[in-house]
């Protein structure tokens, strides 16, 4: 799963790519109790993919010290959805990837599958 989401990233248009050195892309097996509380989520397998950190447009010079962004991929929730739904698993993870990139970057729904199309 790492590397076809890394793979997906390095298909950015290079505007996107630019700016996402310092964001760290984690693959969990499960999101935690604590994360699916602050969502409102009851079942693990509901949360296929989260960003943790402040979009782009809302960062400010003051934010030092802070957590670096994180994309958080959880793998047991994927592969559930990519059995349920027939995706292929490459495009299932290039999508769950792109749209938490999109988040990182303020993007909205319709701009997130822009910038998906543009993956591939």
């Amino acid at each position: 799963m790492e590397a076809v989401a890394r793979a997906t990233i390095d298909r950015l248009p290079s505007q996107f790519r630019a700016h996402l050195g310092d964001v760290v892309l984690l693959v969990d097996e499960w999101a935690d109790d604590e994360t699916l509380a602050a969502l409102g989520l009851e079942h693990p397998l509901d949360l296929t993919g989260l960003y943790h950190g402040q979009p782009i447009g809302e960062k400010s010079s003051l934010d030092s010290g802070a957590l670096p962004d994180r994309i958080h991929l959880y793998r047991q929730a994927i592969l559930s959805e990519w059995c349920e739904t027939g995706v292929r698993l490459d495009d299932l993870i290039a999508h769950v990837t792109v749209h938490e990139i999109g988040h990182h970057f303020g993007l909205s729904d319709a701009d997130m599958h822009a910038l998906e199309e543009a993956v591939g």
